[in-house]
């Protein structure tokens, strides 16, 4: 059970925290297809000490998201603990301490995965955090930073120790960052040897995935991150096949448009047109692939920066495989 707070979720399904793609507008996206819990991007804790403004904007929530988390990630203990201060003002339900991220220029100075490196301060900054707010505090971190060095066992019981509500792990190390098979197997030793909920992520790609982690693990929750980005259907579909042992309602090509231009239409609402059309190119190619036609419809998408323009050019697509579909059937 993953019960973190006043959520109380049997099998939990997650959105992971992704910088530059876990935005409201996404997150609101999710949502709508069953994410059960979904958390902000990256928050650098300097950043919102300093007060910058492109860092604070990441703490906007809405309440049609929650239960939500916001993921704050730094390598020194007073900014880390100021900036959980500061996103507790925005009342989300968790504050997530981000102990996972293997991007060099974030691990390098000791944060994100870097805090793997000291688990004893790992765990003294964790316990800061805990006592410093009045909401729950939880973690997502790795099993180790290299092969050589995976004390994901000790780490998640000084986790626990230091008062968090609950653990998620990624099943590689540091030094895999998305490569190789992530291992799943130390994960379900950790959920043997710990009392807190503990969720797993690293190879959830497809609902076949997501369940088959629950039966081999026994973990309480599932997080999605790669899996979701333009597949947000994903979350429906775990638990189509977790109730009823099928996918009951497969994404249509219709499905799929519609569902690009309310994801657009969201980001619009909140960016403006200037600030959501260009960055949310990134998510055309998952959203169209393996549809006929879909790398010639992306070449013409990617030069458009009008939401009208864009509407015509996807309906009319819509319409043109709607019709071939018709015509081979």
């Amino acid at each position: 059970m993953f019960k973190v707070g006043k959520i109380n979720i049997e099998k939990a399904i997650l959105l992971a925290p992704m910088e530059d793609v876990t935005d409201v507008a996404f997150r609101k996206i999710c949502k709508e297809y069953g994410a059960d819990v979904v958390y902000t991007e990256f928050v650098n804790s300097d950043g919102l000490v300093r007060n910058n403004k492109k860092t604070e904007q990441k703490l906007t929530i809405l309440d049609e998201e929650r239960p939500i988390g916001i993921q704050i990630y730094g390598g020194n203990l007073q900014p880390m603990i100021e900036a959980a201060k500061i996103a507790e003002s925005r009342n989300p339900d968790i504050i997530d301490i981000n102990a996972g991220c293997w991007v060099k220029k974030v691990a390098n100075r000791g944060a994100g995965a870097g805090l793997l490196k000291d688990p004893p301060y790992m765990q003294k900054m964790v316990e800061a955090i805990v006592k410093t707010v009045n909401i729950p505090v939880t973690v997502k971190t790795r099993i180790g930073w290299d092969n050589n060095s995976i004390h994901i066992l000790e780490i998640a019981k000084r986790i626990e120790d230091a008062g968090a509500a609950a653990i998620t792990i990624h099943g590689r190390t540091r030094s895999q960052g998305h490569s190789g098979e992530p291992n799943w197997e130390i994960i379900a030793k950790v959920k043997e040897n710990i009392s807190i909920p503990v969720a797993l992520n690293g190879g959830v790609m497809s609902a076949e995935d997501a369940v088959r982690a629950f039966n081999q693990t026994n973990v309480d929750a599932v997080m999605i991150a790669r899996g979701a980005i333009g597949n947000p259907w994903i979350f429906r579909e775990v638990k189509e096949l977790m109730k009823n042992g099928k996918i009951v309602n497969s994404v249509t090509v219709e499905e799929r448009i519609t569902t690009i231009l309310r994801h657009l239409k969201y980001a619009i609402e909140i960016k403006g047109v200037r600030g959501a059309i260009i960055p949310f190119r990134k998510f055309y190619s998952g959203y169209l692939k393996g549809l006929f036609g879909a790398a010639q419809v992306r070449k013409e998408l990617m030069k458009i920066e009008e939401y009208a323009q864009l509407e015509d050019l996807l309906l009319s697509y819509l319409s043109e495989l709607k019709n071939n579909f018709e015509q081979v059937a």
